[in-house]
């Protein structure tokens, strides 16, 4: 057992990984303060409203998925460590300036966005570019290793980044807290420019729309990555909206609260660590299958919050969603760095990460959609539609005399009508109001419903009767 974990680690040997290890983690423990600080910080200057959070980071991600398929295209041009570099010093200065506006209390919220695009941009050409460059340091035997590895370094990263944030914000403040994260792009962007790769070939000539057709050839030609990046999605955006958003609710309103919430969370996390321990050591014959499988987990959570289930379950699935989340990722990551030739590799990896960005709103917007077409289906069934309420009549007219159909003498009988359904039709189609309470049976259409009040109201088609009867 200790063999195997000493083999695993020997990577760390290896001087270019890490760097790589490096700069990821010291990226992703400052990028871990950004979110919380530019929240509260946003929301603490005069004037601020959700409205300007909202457009903030709506400025944000507009860019990221704007600019990620030109970022794919960059990442396949140049040497991506250089981009890499490049991108994590843009971000630091980006940072920077947000820290100063929240400092100095000037931050008109075009500045704002401004520096929020700019985050973006960078964003979408780093994620590309971070795809492709594993394959240039780590070997190929060991790329499944060297992507497990490289995520236990930033989730471990990301778990103490979010403890730290909240206390520094409410510490020093939300600026001081971003300028953590603009420092941790610095240190990332020293550490890329120390790694050295191989060149990267130019091809000379060729447009920006002609590579995007080929790293488009690229990713539609292989089944198995489209079919994945549709379903994960779907699975992206329930994620955020049922164990992100409404998972919380459901802990204050029945499982007791903030500790309870924190404890799933921590469940969570300590899954992804267990996810990544068991990524790094199978190997299995078919990966896409496994990773797929693995991803029945991430229902169960959701699926346990849904039906009420105690905290201890709830926790459990939390633990297992996080196990197999990260299986999944390494599993996937692994296969498309080993499938996809190095010179497409990062055009492919943005039709990736636009689909999964792109389309998880798509696919929120496809859930109301199903709702419409249901209820709309509904309306087709007739007794939806003409069902009434019972003991529900149509308001009687008004006048000393209310309108009825003659009534037929065979089926009156000996009740009194037979002077009345005669006054009817001698004297004008009508049957007077004191006559009709007289009535035992419908008059109006000769129903066999004995009557208990005016003959319309028992009357089984009283809107047809009342429409063919004619006034006195």
């Amino acid at each position: 057992m200790m063999g195997a974990v000493i083999r695993d680690f020997a990577l760390f040997r290896d001087h270019r990984f890490r760097l790589l290890f490096g700069a990821r983690t010291v990226s992703v423990l400052g990028s871990a303060f950004g979110p919380v600080a530019l929240t509260f910080g946003v929301l603490e200057l005069p004037g601020a409203t959700p409205t300007t959070l909202t457009i903030v980071i709506g400025t944000q991600s507009v860019a990221q998925i704007a600019f990620m398929l030109l970022g794919g295209v960059i990442g396949d041009r140049v040497p991506r460590n250089r981009l890499i570099a490049v991108t994590d010093v843009v971000s630091a200065a980006a940072f920077a300036a947000l820290a100063a506006m929240l400092l100095t209390g000037w931050a008109p919220v075009a500045a704002l966005a401004a520096c929020a695009a700019v985050i973006g941009f960078c964003s979408a050409l780093f994620l590309p570019a971070l795809t492709g460059i594993v394959p240039s340091v780590v070997p190929s035997d060991l790329l499944q290793t060297g992507n497990g590895l490289l995520r236990l370094g930033t989730n471990g990263a990301r778990v103490l980044g979010l403890a730290l944030a909240g206390a520094v914000v409410a510490l020093v403040g939300p600026g001081w807290a971003l300028l953590v994260n603009a420092g941790g792009f610095t240190v990332s962007a020293l550490l890329m420019v120390l790694l050295r790769l191989s060149p990267t070939p130019v091809r000379a000539g060729a447009s920006v729309l002609r590579e995007l057709r080929e790293g488009w050839s690229a990713f539609s030609s292989r089944q198995w990555l489209w079919v994945i990046v549709l379903q994960f999605s779907v699975v992206g955006a329930v994620l955020q909206a049922s164990f992100g958003v409404l998972g919380p609710v459901v802990a204050k309103a029945e499982l007791g609260g903030a500790p309870a919430w924190s404890a799933v969370l921590a469940a969570n996390a300590l899954g992804m660590f267990l996810g990544i321990a068991v990524s790094i050591r199978i190997r299995p014959r078919r990966p896409l299958l496994v990773a797929t499988l693995t991803v029945f987990t991430i229902a169960l959570p959701i699926l346990l919050l849904g039906a009420g289930a105690p905290l201890a379950a709830v926790i459990v699935g939390a633990l297992l969603l996080g196990i197999g989340f990260d299986i999944f990722g390494v599993l996937f990551e692994t296969t498309m760095q080993r499938e996809v030739p190095a010179d497409t590799l990062s055009r492919v990896s943005a039709y990736d990460a636009f689909g999964s960005f792109a389309l998880a709103p798509l696919a929120l917007l496809g859930c109301g959609a199903l709702i419409i077409v249901a209820t709309a289906a509904a309306l087709f069934s007739p007794q939806v539609r003409r069902l009434e309420t019972p003991g529900r009549t149509p308001d009687p007219p008004t006048g000393d005399h209310l309108p009825v159909r003659p009534a037929d003498p065979a089926v009156a009988g000996d009740s009194g009508l037979d002077q009345h359904s005669s006054r009817a039709e001698h004297g004008g189609g009508h049957i007077c109001r004191a006559a009709r309470r007289r009535l035992t049976q419908c008059v109006c259409c000769s129903c066999s419903r004995p009557a208990t009040g005016p003959s319309f109201r028992t009357c089984r088609w009283p809107r047809r009767c009342a429409a063919r009867a004619t006034r006195c």
